[in-house]
């Protein structure tokens, strides 16, 4: 009977640390009240979630999400991880030239652009990509960068989704004060409101909807192949790529996805976009639909007709099994390929556009 009363005790102890963890401000918040009213009008949400456009299985293989996760966890293949430290630089980022149009990498998905005298800062991920400190370890030589190194003012703080590795909870909470706005997809913009942004911060919109910010500068949240959550449940929110308009340039910000249909909607509707930001890394046969493939990075970029093309995703962290450095070889074979106009970023580097 003793043995029975422990063993419960073990289950409720182990039910309540996991209620208490997954409790955490971090982890964010559900939409609901008027935003979950707007969001059950969304096109594109049915059945209690977002849907992609085509029909997108987020495994492909014979492994549950759960199982696949478990499997990264205890598998680690030779070559995922650089020998050494990668050949990052920290820049004086408050002496950036005001009347410069340029891009800081910061390594993965997290950059900075300056376009046409306004700061846009996407996905910024400065301490933790997962919910604890032990998972997705950022590579020797690339944690280089805090908040406070940022320039004083962030006009715009853009989020393509929810994921640990684009959402960064202590970094969008350090930078509170000095974002003036933010630009999220439908149903992120909670996260930022339990966070302590104000509503009147958000630019928050669903696909195909666009923002007119300041003059000449517009935003249009555009359609990604991918999914959302932080926590036990997915696809509450929407994730998505954006359009930045601005005076000098227009930069297509793609976040993660898929390849689909969707690039060359969006190559048709916005003819001569100046850059893409593409994401290229953390890919596998696993999850073919949720990530662009290899062989499909190409044809992304081919599809948008952008001038110039950057690639985003790999040289950070290890959340695929493939070599840290496949990315790098990747993008030249596309470029080689279907002639592009290649922009190889120097992590920390500013890069003018």
């Amino acid at each position: 009977m003793a043995a029975i009363y422990i063993v419960l005790g073990i289950v409720l102890f182990a039910i309540v640390a996991i209620l208490l963890f997954l409790n955490q401000p971090s982890f964010g918040r559900l939409p609901q009240g008027e935003r979950f009213e707007r969001i059950s009008r969304s096109p594109n949400f049915r059945d209690g979630q977002f849907h992609n456009l085509e029909s997108t299985a987020t495994m492909t293989s014979k492994y549950s999400r759960w199982e696949a996760m478990w499997r990264f966890l205890v598998d680690k293949p030779e070559g995922i991880v650089p020998e050494l430290p990668m050949d990052a630089v920290k820049a004086d980022l408050k002496e950036l030239p005001a009347g410069s149009d340029l891009i800081v990498w910061f390594g993965h998905s997290s950059y900075l652009l300056q376009l046409s005298g306004r700061r846009f800062l996407v996905d910024p991920v400065f301490y933790k990509a997962s919910p604890v400190l032990f998972v997705n370890r950022p590579f020797p030589g690339t944690d280089i960068y805090r908040p406070e190194d940022l320039p004083m003012r962030i006009d715009y703080l853009v989020i393509t989704h929810d994921h640990w590795d684009h959402l960064d909870y202590e970094t969008v909470i350090k930078l509170r004060r000095r974002v003036d706005k933010v630009i999220c997809p439908l149903g992120v913009g909670e996260h930022f409101e339990y966070w302590g942004y104000d509503k009147s911060q958000l630019v928050e919109l669903d696909w195909n909807e666009s923002s007119q910010l300041i003059d000449g500068f517009a935003v249009h949240c555009l359609p990604a192949r991918h999914f959302s959550g932080r926590g036990l449940q997915s696809n509450k929110a929407l994730w998505a790529s954006f359009l930045l308009a601005t005076p000098s340039l227009t930069v297509f910000v793609g976040g993660d996805g898929g390849y689909g249909r969707h690039f060359r909607d969006i190559g048709t509707r916005f003819p001569g976009i100046d850059v893409a930001i593409l994401e290229n890394g953390q890919y596998n046969e696993d999850w073919r639909y949720i990530h662009t493939m290899p062989q499909e990075l190409g044809l992304a970029a081919r599809d948008i007709g952008a001038k110039r093309v950057i690639t985003m995703h790999h040289s950070k962290y290890a959340l695929a099994r493939h070599r840290w450095d496949e990315p790098l070889d990747n993008e030249k074979e596309a470029a080689r390929q279907y002639d592009l106009n290649l922009v190889v970023l120097r992590m920390g580097v500013p890069c003018g556009l």
